[in-house]
């Protein structure tokens, strides 16, 4: 997959906000500061179509990008410690009502960061994909910070936690771009199987 141009589209922050297209809507979920926006802006090659910041927590708001030949919905990212109780409520809130219905998203790129094991939280949100049977994928970012040895490592690690296989995991780096064409190519075969089956439950698998 080659993407052109990129470009932001809306910020929603109600479910009468969420947007539908004809095009394939892919979510990016994951913890405050895992890096989505970086992801986001390695895939477009732009430095600032996402915002990004140091401080976790940011993003609040559904935010959607259009690539081209699908629609990437950036959603506000769980797990802060310092947010309050009523903004973890508010930001959950929205996190069910948008997966609530199948048209808001046909596919979900649930990052982790490779550095760490996963969180409670984050293995809150694979549990609720899972038991929603909603199919996606993992993405590993900020691989940039290990050695090649510890990716691996790290990357069996990851699967072993979430009983899947190495290859279903992505490690990423936005700031030496390890990875990218492999999510390309993902990409690629996502997009190939919603437009072809019609229905993100028969997407196949390698």
């Amino acid at each position: 997959m080659i993407i052109k141009n990129a470009t932001f589209i809306t910020s929603a922050a109600s479910p009468n906000q969420f947007i539908r297209s004809e095009k394939p809507i892919i979510a990016v979920v994951g913890k405050s500061n895992v890096g989505k926006s970086s992801l986001i802006n390695m895939l477009a090659n732009q430095k600032k179509l996402a915002k990004t910041s140091d401080t976790p927590g940011r993003t609040r708001l559904v935010n959607y990008f259009d690539f081209g030949e699908f629609i990437l919905a950036d959603l506000p990212g769980y797990g802060f410690a310092k947010v309050s109780k009523t903004e973890k409520e508010k930001w959950g809130k929205v996190m069910e009502q948008f997966f609530a219905d199948r048209q808001n998203a046909q596919y979900v790129f649930s990052l982790l960061d490779i550095r760490h094991p996963p969180t409670a939280d984050d293995i809150t949100m694979v549990n609720y994909l899972h038991s929603n049977a909603i199919s996606f994928s993992f993405i590993a970012t900020k691989a940039d910070k290990l050695s090649r040895m510890q990716i691996k490592s790290n990357v069996k690690d990851i699967a072993r936690r979430f009983a899947v296989t190495e290859n279903e995991i992505i490690a990423t780096s936005s700031q030496s771009r390890y990875g990218k064409e492999e999510v390309l190519n993902k990409l690629d075969k996502i997009i190939f199987n919603i437009k072809n089956y019609g229905n993100y439950e028969e997407i196949e698998e390698d």
